[in-house]
């Protein structure tokens, strides 16, 4: 078994207190290896680092047309979104576009990760609803996908709807069929488990989901369909970058900054994914921990300052991103989290 290196570091009173360590695979659309950091072939849940290959069924099948989805919407469907009343008040309209209410969603309900939303929703006396899930776009997209589906067939979509997390409804066989066809990994061989908002969790190789995400960036390897799908999700979510995370949120940060250069998607348990759009490659990350704000982000600033020729404020914010200062609750400066990834910064910045 390969051990992966260190690739993040914290440092406090001078001296490396932690590491973490993970693996890096960044792949171009026809399959090649660009850039392979530890084991890149052991297969990995990849959480909602995949939302954008779950969400192409939504527009590639037309339900995205047919309830006039728009950016906000679109990009909604691929975040994992802190819940703050835009979050909220946007997977409730993607919603009622397909004729359903929020008892219509399967993903759970908790408080809003955003601090700010969760005390003005508490101090208003209200109590968290599905809306505030992280994962409510990403399901109200199902449930869009699903009315569609029941109109197609003459069903009531309320009564279609039902059980639509489980692997075997028909909104999820189109969902894990996107996710194998884009990964080009057979999924029926692989360990499957159930993810934070229920739906089915495939195990897959770093190597096959940079692969997804190299086609996502490029349209390279998807069929027609596929490839316009990509396109019109990235194209939202560059146009409206807030909906996929939220209020200084590193995705959305990031985003916000590069545009169209790069879209990325954080995950559960020390996953990121990416697609670089103007140099046709995808990565994903994984670190060994399941560490995510405190070292997969770090990791993926660095690989995405090493790839990109970033200038002025872009470059400062990328390598903010990378060399992060630790603070205690007085404000008080007690350590850093650094990329730890020379070697591998420099490969990168070396290739094509």
């Amino acid at each position: 078994m390969t051990t992966n290196p260190v690739l993040v570091q914290a440092l406090r009173g001078g001296i490396v207190e932690s590491q973490h360590r993970g693996a890096i695979a960044i792949v171009d659309a026809s399959g090649t290896v660009h850039t392979a950091v530890g084991d890149i072939e052991r297969p990995v849940f990849p959480r909602s680092a995949v939302k954008v290959l779950q969400a192409l069924p939504l527009v590639e099948s037309g339900a995205a047309e047919r309830y006039g989805l728009v950016d906000e919407e679109l990009a909604l469907a691929c975040a994992s979104h802190g819940g703050e009343p835009r979050h909220a008040e946007t997977a409730a309209r993607m919603l009622a576009k397909a004729g359903v209410d929020v008892q219509a969603l399967e993903c759970g309900t908790h408080w809003p990760y955003h601090d700010g939303s969760i005390k003005a929703l508490a101090a208003a006396g209200g109590a968290p609803s599905a809306l505030h899930n992280n994962c409510s776009g990403k399901h109200s997209g199902f449930v869009c996908l699903g009315c569609l589906m029941a109109a197609e067939r003459g069903s009531d979509a309320r009564a279609f709807l039902r059980g639509y997390v489980t692997p075997e409804h028909p909104v999820m066989r189109e969902v894990t069929a996107s996710l194998e066809s884009t990964t080009g990994f057979a999924l029926a061989g692989t360990a499957r488990g159930i993810d934070g908002c229920s739906i089915p969790t495939y195990a897959i190789p770093l190597r096959h989901l940079a692969h997804a995400f190299a086609k996502v960036a490029t349209g390279q390897g998807l069929r027609e369909g596929q490839a316009r799908a990509a396109r019109r999700l990235r194209q939202a979510v560059a146009a409206a970058p807030y909906m996929v995370a939220g209020s200084g949120r590193f995705d959305t940060r990031v985003m916000q900054a590069l545009g169209e250069r790069v879209f990325c998607k954080v995950g559960a348990e020390g996953m990121h994914c990416a697609a670089f759009p103007t140099l046709g490659l995808g990565a994903a990350i994984k670190m060994d921990d399941g560490n995510t704000a405190r070292a997969v982000e770090v990791v993926m600033a660095a690989v995405t300052a090493a790839l990109l020729p970033l200038e002025g404020a872009d470059a400062a914010l990328l390598h903010e991103l990378a060399d992060l200062p630790m603070r205690n609750w007085n404000g008080l400066e007690v350590g850093q989290l650094r990329w730890a990834g020379a070697s591998v910064t420099s490969s990168l910045g070396s290739r094509p």
